[in-house]
């Protein structure tokens, strides 16, 4: 009796075992959207400024972005200020489709921002500069970009006899 008892109580636990094991299995392929539903949407964001995002930015922060900066050919004055405006200033212009930041070297020297390299339009020029000025903590924007169409594949030349 003692035996069947033991046999049924272990059946019981693993019946409740499996049964627990089971019953967290979601079977929606998409369980990441159920999750996302019940996250409240994020406050809207607010532009930083220097004296609020920019209180986070740290020296050792500064001194990569300057070393980023240098091997970019580009310059980055002595200040924590400058550091964090060249920071803020190639993410937007990186986020910005109309923006080829790759093609846009930034120079940051007391807070006055200067846009060198070429653009495809002067559409992207005023666009770049555009986002530099809106940048909190700069003082000034001297744009020095050079417009010039990129360059389209030159159609083979045909043979003539």
């Amino acid at each position: 009796m003692k035996i069947r008892f033991a046999w049924l109580a272990a059946g019981v636990i693993a019946a409740s075992l499996v049964h627990a094991a089971c019953s967290g299995i979601d079977t929606n392929t998409n369980a990441n959207a159920n999750a996302n539903a019940n996250v409240a949407s994020p406050a809207p964001t607010i532009t930083p400024t220097p004296d609020t995002s920019r209180s986070g930015y740290t020296e050792k922060q500064a001194a990569e972005e300057r070393e980023r900066a240098k091997q970019s050919k580009e310059t980055i004055g002595d200040t924590l200020d400058d550091a964090w405006i060249h920071t803020k200033i190639v993410a937007k212009l990186i986020a910005n489709s109309s923006t080829p930041e790759r093609n846009i070297n930034v120079d940051v020297v007391n807070n006055v921002v200067t846009l060198r390299g070429t653009v495809d339009t002067a559409e992207a020029k005023a666009e770049a500069e555009k986002v530099a000025k809106e940048t909190d903590g700069v003082k000034s924007v001297t744009n020095q970009l050079k417009v010039a169409p990129a360059a389209k594949g030159t159609p083979k030349a045909s043979k003539t006899k």
